[in-house]
């Protein structure tokens, strides 16, 4: 089989740009690290209620200015429900799901997340500029769905 030379340096290109992508990927997962979380944590999404620190959702100063927050996600709703901090604090989240799989996002940040049960949830987010953050389930869990909200405030 004969190829044309045409052929032979559009397979070479394309063959170039595939080994090229994959390098670049690979640089992103390993050097920058900006690889999905491997020691992921679970939990029994039956005993969320009885599961340290689950047991006590609420919002929890960690140091200055930097503020742990232990969240359950369920039937349509955020426990703790609305959240307060002041301006310029680094947040913490931490997060499951009792029933479904829920979403986590905070408009006006690039603060996005999936809460699924039996799984931990962990993320962090800078709060610089005060106002009203409202926060959205943004995977459909049900009927009530689209009532699935609560808002951090930044003093």
């Amino acid at each position: 089989m004969k190829m044309h030379l045409d052929e032979k340096i559009w397979l070479i290109l394309s063959f170039g740009m595939i080994m090229g992508m994959m390098l670049f990927t690979g640089y992103q997962t390993f050097v920058l690290g900006m690889g999905p979380p491997s020691h992921m944590e679970t939990i029994d999404p039956q005993q969320v209620d009885e599961t340290a620190p689950f047991n006590e959702p609420g919002i929890t100063q960690v140091g200055e200015d930097e503020y742990e927050v232990i969240m359950t996600l369920e039937l349509f709703s955020f426990n703790p429900g609305d959240i307060e901090i002041p301006a310029g604090s680094t947040v913490h989240f931490t997060m499951t799901s009792k029933d479904v799989t829920h979403g986590f996002q905070v408009t006006g940040t690039n603060l996005n997340a999936m809460v699924m049960p039996g799984h931990i949830q962990k993320i962090s987010q800078t709060f610089n500029e005060p106002g009203e953050y409202l926060v959205l389930c943004n995977e459909y869990c049900g009927v009530g769905h689209q009532h699935m909200s609560t808002t951090i405030t930044v003093n």
